[in-house]
């Protein structure tokens, strides 16, 4: 029997109707993906760091496999593995080699950096890429140097005089993430972190040379450009201010929206023992990152930290464990910056014989930390390790 509602109930009900469908739009939208056609190995990704994350976190290092402490280009090497018998489970990359270079050189780090990442996944480890962008309108490399530099957002956004010139590196950018390829032959994913450590003011976007707008609008052209442009569907969009907010508002100050971001994050080596120790506010920071991810349904991840020389004999668990202990927050993932294969002072991750390396084993027995062999599965979709 059809029962017929009154039309003064139908003008009663459409608002509530269309205020529901948009609840259920939102929820539908949360916790995955911003690019729905992200690939299988992409959303897995996605879901399984999400999943990890509520007990554990992946422990990572820059250029952990490229390169280490008084070494380069071994196979199947890092300074992490030669101390805990593991790689780490998230290994970072750059993209500072993809412009701003002769051609050969251009493709050469191309096929460095391919082979770096190709090799992390077929291991089944996770992979996240810096860019050290070298300033595309002015010497001066990445760095902000006053004589040199000059404030490439306003020049590289749409309607900018170097916007072409942006796409084409972006149009190289893409073509490479088109070929890279496990053994399985699919695209490998790869967490991209662009634009890092913007509040400050030492890279050529950051707070004093670019304005929020522009900003925010170099922020979303790049993603569009990338995923609906040229169809790079195997990344995960990542946003990583350093340390300088306190609270949510300062937080998102230069925030992309919802619809750009897959990932937020913190870089913060200042209140870990560079300018102070200081792991409660350190830790209030990442709650502040980890209860917006909880809310607008992303990720979250403590995306570079370290002590460059670990000088700290317990640094790993006293600092770096107690920060990311001290709230219930679920954090994909920690990463230290890198280990210069020429440079006796900086390093960020312990090699044999480094003053830190009995507490570093401590952190890495620790149930809370993930290293690679301690990974299953985390490119496919229904997560089958067991931690």
């Amino acid at each position: 029997m059809k029962v017929k509602v009154p039309a003064a109930l139908k003008y009663f009900l459409l608002p509530i109707i269309l205020i529901l469908a948009a609840f259920q739009t939102t929820l539908a939208q949360r916790n995955k993906p911003i690019d729905k056609a992200a690939t299988r190995q992409t959303k897995a990704l996605y879901k399984n760091l999400q999943q990890v994350a509520k007990k554990h976190t992946l422990f990572g290092h820059q250029h952990a496999t490229e390169y280490g402490h008084g070494w380069n280009g071994d196979p199947d090497r890092s300074d992490v593995k030669s101390v805990t018998g593991s790689h780490p489970a998230v290994i970072g990359v750059d993209f500072s080699g993809f412009s701003g270079r002769p051609p050969e050189v251009i493709k050469a780090a191309k096929e460095r950096v391919r082979q770096t990442v190709v090799d992390t996944y077929n291991r089944g480890g996770v992979i996240t890429a810096a860019w050290h962008f070298s300033n595309p309108v002015a010497r001066g490399g990445f760095n902000w140097v006053d004589s040199l530099s000059k404030p490439a957002v306003k020049y590289i956004i749409p309607g900018g005089e170097a916007h072409e010139q942006y796409k084409e590196i972006l149009r190289g950018i893409g073509e490479w993430a088109h070929s890279i390829k496990g053994a399985d032959g699919k695209l490998v994913p790869i967490i991209f972190r662009p634009y890092h450590e913007f509040d400050g003011g030492w890279f050529w976007w950051g707070k004093p040379h670019a304005s929020r707008e522009e900003f925010i609008t170099l922020w979303q052209f790049t993603v569009s450009y990338l995923r609906d442009s040229l169809n790079v569907h195997n990344f995960i969009y990542a946003f990583s201010p350093d340390n300088k907010f306190i609270n949510e508002a300062q937080y998102l100050e230069r925030y992309p929206g919802d619809k750009w971001v897959d990932m937020v994050g913190m870089d913060n080596y200042g209140d870990m023992g560079r300018n102070r120790y200081a792991p409660d506010t350190a830790a209030i920071k990442l709650k502040v990152l980890s209860d917006y991810a909880h809310k607008a349904g992303k990720l979250a991840a403590f995306t570079e930290t370290g002590l460059e020389t670990i000088p700290d004999t317990t640094w790993w668990t006293n600092t770096l464990l107690k920060t990311m202990k001290t709230y219930d927050m679920p954090l994909a993932y920690v990463l230290v910056w890198r280990n210069d294969t020429r440079s006796p002072t900086h390093f960020y991750a312990p090699f044999p014989g480094q003053v830190s390396v009995p507490n570093f084993l401590k952190f890495y027995r620790d149930p809370y930390t993930l290293f690679e062999k301690d990974l299953k599965n985390m490119y496919r979709r229904r997560f089958l390790g067991l931690f």
